[in-house]
Parts: C-alpha cells; sequence; structure tokens
C-alpha cells in the first residue's frame, strides 16, 4: 500500500496565503495614480505608504504581485526620483519571463535601478541578456517579439559593466554587422562596451569602422556619434587619425546636420595632430558656411575654423562675418551670446575683428540677459592691450557703477587680475591706474577691498614715480568718512593709512593728514586697522618736527607743531588704556613722543639747549626713513640651507653664541626681533669679541645672498639705482631667449621693481606645463594595436578573427568565446603543431612590421 503524499508545511500555507492575499487586494498602478492626484496635501504620506506596500509585495513569489509591485516603482522612480536599488535583484527576477510586456517592464526597471553601487548584481544576468542578444538569428523569437533584442541593447546602453561588456561583446558583432532597425542601438551600446572594458576592442572595433559606411543613415550618425565620443578629452584622439578618410566621406555626402556637427567635432581634434587635414575640409566649411541655414552648423563650422584653421585667410573671413551676423541678431538673445562667445576665441591671434566688433561688445555690458553680460565682459577683457588699457579699464569701472553689485564686482574682479597681471604688464601710466584703484575703493559694492589694497602698496613698493599719486589718492580716501561704514574697505584705509605715513614727503599737508587719521569715526575701524593709523601718525609727527629743525618745509612751523601735538595728545590719550594690546602699545610709543617734543620750549631756537632732544627727533626720523622694498616670493627657497647647520639640533647650547646685551633684551622681551645695524650706529657701537664673530657672521650671509637683499644705503649714486632698479623698457633676458618687445609705446613706464625674473615667467611656465599630451588610456592603446595590426593582450580575441566574421559565417562568430593568449598557449601541441610551424612561417619580418607601425593616410591627404 502506497504511503500517501505528506502534508504541506505550515510556512509554505501561510507563504501560499500571504501571496494570494496581497495579489487579492493588491493595489494597481492607476489606483497609485488617482490616490496620489486626489489628495495633492498629502502626497507624501501617500507615497511614504505605497513604498511600504511596494516592499512587502516585490518579495511575493507570484510574478504577477512582483511585476505590479515593479510597475508602481518604476512610475515613482521616474516621476518622484525614488531610489530603486533595493529592488535590483527582484528585477532580474522578471528578466526571464515569457510574458513580453513583464520582459519589458523588468529591463526598464534595471536601467533605473542599477548604477555603480549595484553593478555587481549584473553578472547574474549575463546568460539571459546572451539568450536575448542572440534570439534575432531565430527567426520564431524575432517574429514573435520584434522589439524583444532592443531590451538588452538599451540596458548595456544605460548601465553596464565591464565584466559583463566582457561577456557580451562576441553578442554585438552579429547586430553591428546586419543592417536593421536595431543596428544604430547596437552601436550606442557598443560605445558602452568599449568605454567600460577596452579588451573588447580587437572584436568592436573593426564592425564599428564598417558602420561608418552603412547605408542606413541613423547608423551612420550613431557611429560618428560613437566616435566623437569616444575620441573626447580626456582621451588621446590620435589613434582615430587613420579613420579620417571614412569622416571625411561622412562629412562630404551625409545631410543631416547633427552627424556633421559630430564630424566637425573629430576633424578638430585631428587637424593639430595633422595639419594637412585642414587643407582638405576647408572647402566643405567654407560652403557650409556660405549656404547651410542651420545656426547650429553654422556655429560649429565657426569653432572649427578658428580653432583649427586659422592661418586660411578666405575661411577665416567668412567666420568673422558669420560672427558679426550672430551679434547683430536684435531678435534673439541665444545667437548674441553664440556670437560674443566665438567672438572671444578668435584672441589673441586675430585681435582687428575684436575691434571692430568694440561698439557691439560694449553696448552687450548693458543687456538685460546676465549671461550676455558675463561673455561681453570676458570678450573686453581679451581685447584689452597697452594701448587701449586705459580707454577699456575706464569704461569697465564707470560701467561696474552702474551695474547691480554681483556684476559690478565681477568686473572689478577682472580689471584688478588683468591690470596686476605680470608686474602690471598693461599698465603704462600709473598716476591714472592708481586713481583708478581709489575709484574703485569708492563704488558703492564694491566688495574687492583686500586685492585693492594689496595692489595699493605693491605699487607703492615697486613704482617710484607713482608714489606722489599715491599719498593724494590715500589722502582722498582717508578723509571721506563714508568709506568707515563699509567693512569691505577695512584693508584699503589701512593701506591707505600706511601710504600716508610711509611716503609723507610727498604730502601737501602734514596737519591735514594727522586730522584725517585721528578723526572721531575711526573708532569703527577694526583693532588692525587702528593700529596702522596710529603708526602712521607717529611718521607724520616725526617728519614734521624733523622737517622744522631742518628748515626744509615751509608748511610745517611752531603752531603746526604745536596744533598736531595738542590733536594727537587729546585725541590719542584716552586709547592708552584700551584693551586691545597692539593699540595700547602703539598709542604708549606715540604719546612718548609727543611729550618728549612737547619738552622743547622752542624747536628754532638753541639747539645746544636741548641737543640730547634734537638728537632723539633725528634718529626717529631715521628710524623710518629707510625705504621698503619688495621681497621675492622665492626668495626664501633660493637661500641655501648651510652645509654644517643642522635643523633637528638640540638649540640647548644657543647661549654660547649670544651676548650678555642680547641675551638680557630676549628675557625681557621674547618677542624681540633683530634687525641690521645701519652704518652710522656701528661706528659708535663698542665692539666686543661675540659682536665681532656674529658681525663677521652676517656679513658673509650678505655676501653669499646678496641678491634678496634691498640696498639701504642713501648716498646710492644714480647709476647704482639704475641697476637695483632695471627699467622696463630696458630689454631683460626671457628664458626662451626672446627679447624683442611685443608693443611699442609713445610714453615711458616708469620704474618697476623686480627682484627674480623666474616669478615674472611663472604663469607662462605653469601654462606650459598644463599643455601636456593626452595620456594613453587602455582604449586608446587597444585601439593603436588594432590599426597597426597587433593583436590584442588580455581577454580578447584576435582582430582577424573578429573582422573575418561577415565573410566566414556568422554562426562560427556566435559560437566563439574570448579566448587569451594563455588559453591558446595550453591546448594540445601535438594538435596545432604543424598549423604552429606555419603561423610562424608566415610571421611578417620586423622591418615590414615596424613600417606598418605607422598609420599614414597620405593618399587621402593627397
Amino acid at each position: 500500500m502506497a504511503s500517501p503524499p505528506p502534508l504541506p508545511s505550515s510556512t509554505s500555507v501561510l507563504s501560499s496565503a500571504s501571496s494570494l492575499a496581497d495579489s487579492l487586494f493588491q493595489r494597481s498602478l492607476d489606483d497609485l495614480i488617482k490616490s496620489v492626484r486626489s489628495d495633492p496635501s498629502s502626497e507624501p504620506s501617500i507615497i511614504a505608504r505605497s513604498l511600504s506596500e511596494i516592499r512587502r509585495e516585490i518579495r511575493s513569489s507570484d510574478p504577477l504581485t512582483k511585476s505590479i509591485a515593479l510597475q508602481k516603482l518604476t512610475y515613482l522612480s521616474s516621476l518622484h526620483f525614488h531610489s530603486m536599488s533595493f529592488a535590483a535583484f527582484h528585477t532580474l527576477e522578471l528578466l526571464p519571463s515569457p510574458s513580453p510586456q513583464t520582459k519589458r517592464l523588468a529591463y526598464l526597471a534595471a536601467s533605473l535601478s542599477f548604477h555603480p553601487s549595484t553593478t555587481e548584481l549584473l553578472p547574474l544576468a549575463t546568460h539571459q541578456l546572451h539568450k536575448d542578444l542572440t534570439s534575432l538569428s531565430t527567426s520564431s523569437s524575432s517574429s514573435s517579439f520584434p522589439f524583444l533584442p532592443s531590451l538588452p541593447l538599451h540596458l548595456l546602453s544605460l548601465a553596464s559593466s565591464a565584466d559583463l561588456s566582457s561577456h557580451l561583446a562576441p553578442d554585438l558583432v552579429p547586430l553591428l554587422s546586419r543592417s536593421s532597425p536595431l543596428q544604430p542601438k547596437a552601436v550606442a551600446a557598443t560605445y558602452r562596451v568599449l568605454s567600460l572594458c577596452p579588451s573588447t576592442v580587437p572584436v568592436l572595433f573593426k564592425p564599428l569602422v564598417d558602420c561608418l559606411s552603412s547605408d542606413n543613415p541613423l547608423t551612420v550618425s550613431a557611429a560618428v556619434g560613437a566616435f566623437c565620443e569616444l575620441s573626447a578629452p580626456p582621451n588621446d584622439p590620435a589613434p582615430y587619425l587613420p579613420l579620417a578618410p571614412e569622416i571625411y566621406r561622412v562629412l562630404v555626402n551625409s545631410r543631416s546636420n547633427w552627424t556633421l556637427i559630430k564630424a566637425l567635432k573629430i576633424f578638430s581634434r585631428l587637424v593639430p595632430l595633422e595639419p594637412r587635414l585642414g587643407t582638405r575640409i576647408v572647402e566643405p566649411l567654407s560652403k557650409f558656411l556660405r549656404e547651410s541655414q542651420a545656426k547650429s552648423l553654422v556655429l560649429e563650422c565657426i569653432k572649427t575654423v578658428v580653432s583649427c584653421l586659422p592661418t586660411h585667410t578666405e575661411a577665416m573671413r567668412l567666420a568673422i562675418d558669420k560672427i558679426k551676423e550672430l551679434l547683430s541678431s536684435d531678435d534673439d538673445p541665444n545667437l548674441r551670446y553664440l556670437g560674443l562667445q566665438t567672438l572671444g576665441m578668435l584672441a589673441p591671434g586675430h585681435l582687428w575683428a575684436l575691434e571692430e566688433s568694440r561698439e557691439v561688445v560694449a553696448q552687450s555690458l548693458t543687456d538685460p540677459d546676465r549671461s550676455i553680460c558675463h561673455e561681453a565682459l570676458r570678450v573686453m577683457m581679451a581685447m584689452t592691450l597697452q594701448e587701449n588699457s586705459i580707454e577699456s579699464c575706464t569704461l569697465l569701472v564707470r560701467q561696474a557703477a552702474k551695474s547691480d553689485p554681483e556684476f559690478a564686482n565681477e568686473i572689478l574682479d577682472s580689471v584688478l587680475t588683468s591690470c596686476s597681471k605680470d608686474f602690471y604688464e598693461l599698465v603704462v601710466d600709473f598716476d591714472w591706474y592708481v586713481s583708478l584703484l581709489g575709484e574703485m575703493a569708492r563704488i558703492v559694492h564694491c566688495t574687492k577691498g583686500d586685492e585693492i589694497s594689496r595692489q595699493l602698496v605693491d605699487i607703492g613698493l615697486r613704482v617710484r614715480d607713482a608714489r606722489p599719486e599715491l599719498v593724494r589718492v590715500a589722502r582722498e580716501l582717508l578723509i571721506d568718512p563714508s568709506l568707515l561704514g563699509n567693512h569691505f574697505l577695512y584693508n584699503v584705509l589701512s593701506a591707505a593709512a600706511w601710504i600716508s605715513g610711509e611716503y609723507v614727503e610727498f604730502s601737501k599737508d602734514p596737519m591735514e593728514l594727522v586730522e584725517a587719521l585721528l578723526q572721531p569715526r575711526t573708532s569703527l575701524l577694526p583693532t588692525s586697522a587702528r593700529a596702522v593709523y596710529i603708526q602712521s601718525v607717529l611718521k607724520v609727527l616725526t617728519f614734521s618736527c624733523n622737517s622744522h629743525i631742518d628748515e626744509s618745509s615751509s608748511l610745517v612751523n611752531d603752531t603746526v607743531i604745536a596744533r598736531m601735538l595738542s590733536l594727537i595728545e587729546m585725541t590719542v590719550g584716552p586709547l592708552a588704556e584700551s584693551e586691545e594690546a597692539e593699540v595700547e602699545d602703539r598709542v604708549r610709543n606715540l604719546l612718548g613722543v609727543v611729550r618728549l617734543v612737547a619738552n622743547i620750549k622752542d624747536l628754532s631756537g638753541d639747539k645746544d639747549k636741548d641737543g640730547m632732544i634734537y638728537e632723539v627727533v633725528r634718529v626717529m626720523d631715521a628710524l623710518f626713513s629707510d625705504e621698503m622694498g619688495p621681497v621675492s616670493a622665492n626668495a626664501q627657497k633660493k637661500v641655501s640651507v648651510p652645509e654644517d647647520l643642522d635643523l633637528k639640533d638640540n638649540l640647548a647650547d644657543l647661549s654660547e653664541f649670544i651676548s650678555d646685551n642680547d641675551a638680557a633684551m630676549s628675557r625681557s622681551n621674547p618677542s624681540i626681533l633683530f634687525y641690521p645695524q645701519s652704518c652710522n650706529a656701528s661706528e659708535e657701537v663698542e665692539v666686543g669679541p661675540t659682536s665681532v664673530a656674529e658681525s663677521t657672521s652676517l656679513k658673509e650671509h650678505r655676501k653669499r645672498h646678496g641678491l634678496y637683499y634691498l640696498s639701504t644705503d642713501k648716498e646710492t649714486t644714480e647709476p647704482e639705482l639704475t641697476e637695483d632698479y632695471p627699467r622696463v623698457n630696458e630689454t631683460l633676458p626671457l628664458s626662451n631667449g626672446d627679447t624683442t618687445r611685443r608693443v611699442k609705446v609713445t610714453k615711458l613706464r616708469p620704474t618697476v621693481v623686480k627682484l627674480d625674473e623666474g616669478e615674472d615667467l611663472a604663469t607662462s611656465s605653469s601654462l606650459s606645463t598644463k599643455v601636456e599630451a593626452m595620456k594613453d588610456d587602455p582604449l586608446s592603446g587597444a585601439i593603436k594595436d588594432v590599426l597597426l595590426g597587433k593583436k590584442g593582450n588580455g581577454a580578447s580575441s584576435s582582430f582577424d578573427a573578429s573582422s573575418s566574421s561577415q565573410g566566414k559565417g556568422k554562426d562560427k562568430v556566435k559560437g566563439k568565446e574570448i579566448k587569451s593568449k594563455k588559453g591558446e598557449e595550453g591546448e594540445s601541441k601535438d594538435r596545432h603543431k604543424g598549423r604552429r610551424k606555419h603561423k610562424h612561417r608566415k610571421e611578417p619580418a620586423p622591418p615590414v612590421s615596424v613600417a606598418q607601425e605607422t598609420p599614414v593616410i597620405q593618399d587621402f591627404l593627397l
């Protein structure tokens, strides 16, 4: 008697009952859409509840329940941007479904759910994708489901991996070789596979090249687009140079504007590698410029001519005429923007064309479209030279005063950057530029105070002839009370105060400077700025007292000195108890000098009476009279470390090298700074043994590194000054040996101090280092091997076998798998012994293979 069948377990019963309940009470996609649209205010809660239901339903064993849940999830992902990554595995479960609707839904969901974090699941679908790709050769399947092969192609184009690409590459060859509606999609999938897996180049590259000569325009367009993307930066376009004849044939015969645009992009990358190509493409380009009505094609022709064919006069004239037509399109702002963009590409080789359109560019600065304004600003700065720098920069600053805050600061930033480039190369008249900097600072919306202050101080250090104008501009900035309330200009006011004190000898009224520096609203300034103000007052006071003693200035007398002392003591006195240490320190120094000067009963009287005080005043003036100069940015790097200096050594024995006076000073002030002694002081101070050693070492240091120090000797003659501060009009030696002047100016520029010529050429050298050859990526290397007739390495079949698949039958290609060289060597030696010898006998000689390694296209060029 047969035993009864086993009863189902309780778990399986519950699972089937749950699945049946989900299928009976499951909401469809229509129900989900209606619920979302019925109450827009509750949309987030409805979607959250729906996602919870989908997570439960998608685990169901019923394919219909799973497909409906996946359909709803696809809708939410497409319109509400919810992640589908959690459903990636369940999507793979529906790929083998016999239902066309379910299979299509599964492929759509797979293209949405797979991304770099879930591509590790893709190898699970390799067999199913291979089966669907090869279903084209089966007449029954293709007649039943004609769209079936397009689904895996779509998935490969959007979501793929290197492993999946290497396995499915042979399945794409029949689709690329047969003219069908699926061929363009196969080309798109091939581009994706080649990008992810360069080892598939021997299999797919030749069929992809054959698509360029297809009778189907869509296939040709897809193939040109694929090569355009493959040759785009950062890839190396050199391997695609042998394809120039095929691309040229497409350029001449195609009637599709988009295909022509892609072909022109390819040629724009190939012409710099092979300039002779420019002679061949200039005729079709000129034809398109003259006859085409498509603005997109005309624009691409203009870009190609400007970037690759600058020496072809006729083509350049046509391109410039077309640019002017784009600029004159008043009814279409997009065309005006594109016209400005292409106009900027003409610099610096065809500045005459930019000058012809200067008025149009200037009017574009006031355009309501912000993009047009930005592009016009870029073009305006590109056409700025020494000859027109005053006109251009003045126009831009005036426009900044009338523009909105954001664009106004962009204009100021462009002017500041361009004028300060290469040690103010564009600036001929520094008096004008200094006044322009002051005008920039007074613009209401100016936020470029840091850069303006840096350039004011830098010009004062480098350009001696500009110092009188600097003092005048600094005075105007200091006496303007409206600037004290703008926190963006605190650094500008600090720089103005420093200039007023450092170059006070160029001031026409020192008393006016003191009043401006001590006005009541200076309390609004931060601590750092107030400290500079007080220090500048000390410099002005010292200079005024010394000028009165020497009777070298008629502007300073007893009344002026008395007023100055009274004003300083009344204004600065309360700050002696300031909580800011730096302000308090400088205030006490200033008050000490004031009390010292106040003790002089009669500054014009007998000097022997108060000889000590007079001498102190002179010493104070000498303290601030040494001229400050710029320091090279590379000075510290160029000082070589002495061989006997160990930077890691313990400094415990430092006391042996320090004199008693230095030790006492260092104990009293830990942050003391040591300065070199002046020539006069060195004669009066008694020199001890330790001081002699230190002085000798200092002289040796200056002798070795004297290049990085500025001369502080006031008795220097004029010829020596000329050597320290070389004239700009004198030819300076450059690294490239070019000693010719670029621009001839009528007005001689003032002296601009340049301590380090290497620093001057840093910009050009950095730019030259950026212009490097494209990196030889694996894809480019594989394509070179194929075009040169070499065999590919790695897990890829030979190019000859894949390229001959059309003549020997596609069944043979479909049955092949990608083999490595190691696999070929591992085969039976007895079975392939004769073939292997025959293969070695037919191997080309080394000279022939060397000749084949040069991908030339001489016949095409001739």
